[in-house]
């Protein structure tokens, strides 16, 4: 009899733990599901016609007030905005950094467009890595074995060069190291160092736009491509130029120092 009830005992124990498993589990995906049902409700609510530099402009009076009147309080949301909209992968990075350099210049800019970049895509990062990485990698197989290969023998040199160079979309590079066993740390300071140049370029490019839009505005029309066409538009795409030129070199650089010597 005695035995009888210790294996029962055992038996629910196992159920129990088993059960707790189960839903540790599960509790992994939350994060995942958070992120999902933000840009579901994004694209619900209509967010995304707002997020266009024709709908920023018509605003711009407004919050360049809002800006002058609250210059520590504005640039503080600007920044989690711009972080969650990287951390949903809500495709409105590009118009968000151009309009950062309207309102904050391109320095101020620059620096907060690469904070909330940062932010966002930390974000992401934990939570691919919470909820895919080990399937995920299994799944791809031999598919993986080259990003696999570069975070390995040096994530963060790896990371940095695939931030620089605009090889893959913005949204892969962010959740990809999470896949391979990339450190907090390493990620964190190769995304702040990579995007850097890019953040100050768009930041400069919106800075030199803020006129266009006054006269658009002015002129009672929508901007056209012909407007975008301006010196500092030219200037910021030689810089993303270099930038991807830069990335390139770190990346053979990279290879260089990885080879066995002969």
């Amino acid at each position: 009899m005695i035995e009888v009830e210790t294996e029962g005992k055992a038996d629910d124990s196992r159920a129990e733990g088993g059960s707790a498993g189960t839903k540790k589990g599960l509790g992994r995906f939350i994060p995942i599901v958070l992120i999902v049902a933000a840009l579901a409700l994004a694209y619900f609510f209509g967010l995304h016609r707002y997020v266009s530099l024709s709908a920023l402009a018509d605003y711009r009076d407004t919050l360049n007030g809002f800006v002058e009147n609250w210059p520590i309080l504005a640039p503080l949301g600007y920044g989690l905005i711009y972080a969650l909209a990287v951390a949903i992968s809500f495709p409105a990075a590009s118009v968000l950094s151009i309009f950062g350099g309207i309102l904050f210049g391109w320095f101020v800019g620059g620096i907060v467009i690469a904070v909330g970049a940062t932010l966002g895509a930390t974000a992401l990062f934990l939570a691919a890595r919470g909820a895919m990485a080990g399937t995920l990698r299994k799944k791809l197989g031999g598919a993986a074995d080259k990003f696999a290969k570069g975070f390995e023998s040096d994530a963060f040199g790896y990371l940095l060069a695939l931030r620089l160079a605009p090889v893959f979309p913005f949204f892969v590079i962010n959740i990809a190291p999470a896949f391979f066993n990339v450190p907090l740390r390493t990620y964190v300071l190769a995304t702040a160092i990579g995007i850097l140049p890019g953040c100050f370029a768009y930041a400069w490019l919106g800075a030199g736009l803020d006129a266009t839009l006054m006269s658009a505005a002015e002129a009672g029309r929508e901007i056209g491509v012909g407007d975008l066409i301006t010196t500092e538009l030219l200037i910021a795409f030689g810089a993303l130029s270099a930038v991807a030129l830069l990335g390139t070199l770190v990346a053979r650089h990279r290879r260089l120092k990885t080879q066995p010597a002969a």
